[in-house]
């Protein structure tokens, strides 16, 4: 999480007349503005098959709560099946490390 850019990063802003910018902004080319120091985020983190393993999660969990309720228990451990099956998947593909 070393990468993110911290929250004294201010784009497209205007330097008040003082100076008063934060130390740690970069000074783009135009004077008077600050400007991004060359990171780029996604908008949705995480690779394709960490959201497979998180929605084969999701789906257990809903598969093994909505049986308690109609006390289906085949179902049940089809949902705790489903679980374990995205918890490997995930850990298999280290989901953990997509941030």
């Amino acid at each position: 999480m070393a990468d993110q850019a911290g929250s004294q990063i201010v784009t497209g802003t205007t330097v008040p007349a003082g100076g008063g910018a934060d130390p740690g902004a970069v000074a783009s080319a135009e004077p008077g503005t600050l400007s991004d120091p060359g990171h780029q985020h996604a908008a949705f983190h995480g690779r394709p098959v960490s959201w497979v393993a998180v929605s084969i999660i999701i789906a257990g969990f809903l598969c093994g709560g909505l049986s308690l309720v109609f006390t289906a228990w085949t179902t049940f451990w089809v949902g705790a099946g489903l679980v374990v099956v995205g918890a490997l998947l995930a850990a298999g593909t280290d989901t953990f490390e997509d941030w």
